[in-house]
């Protein structure tokens, strides 16, 4: 037979109501990350997560985006060349080092693909210059927020003194926002898909630099958003006509018959900064083939 607890003294009581007070249970719901992070909360946090980023960018007045996507490992000029210098004397100590070789190879690749990074720069020069009567709230340069291309493309706009806004991600190669995003539109994501929709939800054109598998992730979703009329039609841009036309053959496709040849409308082509900018301006001031886009309706889009 248990014996019966004793009558606790008013010491022993608030003892024990500040140990209720520090139990996990009693903690408020929102506010315990451990239970915000178990599996039965995701539909709660992709909510959460869609709704931050709107929230403070409806309170900064954010109402349409140019983005830019492109590969994180293509550096400026400078870097790539001293990268390849470094590598270059490493290797004359090591002649016969496999890896070194491999990564003189890669090194020399991308100081080949390194005047991207100013082409990026100049565009986010060029949008944010020639958008500065719109206050920041039209045509805001967004890129995914990390080095490379990104960090081109938000440094153009911080050295005209526009705002930009960075879609970070994470990731287990912690990724750090590039230095060049507005503070206040600096955000850090966990889902991918959320991070897609965002780029979407205002964005008026696509310009895709080169990159690796999440620039072709964002670009082919883009694609198949316009394509299947999920969005409204906005210009998409591929940067380097040389890089894509090599990496995807559209032409193919249309053969294969698994797209529609008016689908290589979808897209342009750009080698220069200006001319990838003057075509967004001229889609926006000429009826299309898919007509006429008002860009400052506040029609909702079905994304």
């Amino acid at each position: 037979m248990s014996r019966k607890p004793k009558k606790p003294t008013e010491k022993e009581l608030r003892q024990m109501t500040e140990r209720l007070k520090k139990s996990k249970a009693y903690r408020v719901a929102y506010k315990d990350l451990e239970f915000m992070d178990l599996g039965i909360a995701r539909p709660y946090r992709l909510q959460l997560e869609l709704m931050k980023p709107e929230v403070l960018l409806r309170r900064n007045r954010i109402r349409s985006t140019i983005v830019v996507f492109g590969g994180t490992r293509i550096i400026e000029p400078a870097k790539a060349k001293a990268r390849v210098e470094s590598l270059r004397k490493k290797l004359d100590r090591k002649p016969n080092d496999k890896e070194l070789k491999r990564q003189l190879r890669v090194a020399r690749s991308i100081l080949r693909k390194s005047h991207y990074y100013d082409e990026a720069l100049e565009f986010g020069r060029l949008v944010s210059t020639d958008c500065a009567d719109f206050d920041g709230h039209e045509f805001v340069i967004t890129t995914g927020g990390g080095p490379g291309i990104m960090e081109a493309a938000n440094r153009g706009a911080y050295e005209e003194g526009a705002s930009s806004i960075g879609m970070n991600i994470t990731l287990p190669m912690e990724q750090e926002p590039n230095p060049y995003i507005s503070p206040e539109l600096c955000f850090n994501f966990h889902y991918f898909a959320i991070r897609k929709m965002h780029f979407l939800l205002r964005a008026r054109a696509l310009v895709a630099f080169p990159g690796g598998f999440g620039t072709m992730d964002e670009l082919f979703e883009a694609l198949t958003l316009v394509q299947t009329f999920k969005v409204r039609p906005l210009p998409i841009v591929l940067f380097g006509e040389a890089f894509w036309r090599k990496l995807i053959n559209f032409d193919f496709l249309v053969d294969e018959g698994t797209i529609a040849p008016e689908d290589r409308e979808l897209f342009v082509y750009a080698d220069k900064a200006i001319d990838a900018w003057n075509y967004i301006k001229y889609f926006y001031s000429t009826p299309n083939a898919r007509g006429t886009v008002d860009l400052f309706t506040e029609e909702s889009s079905t994304i």
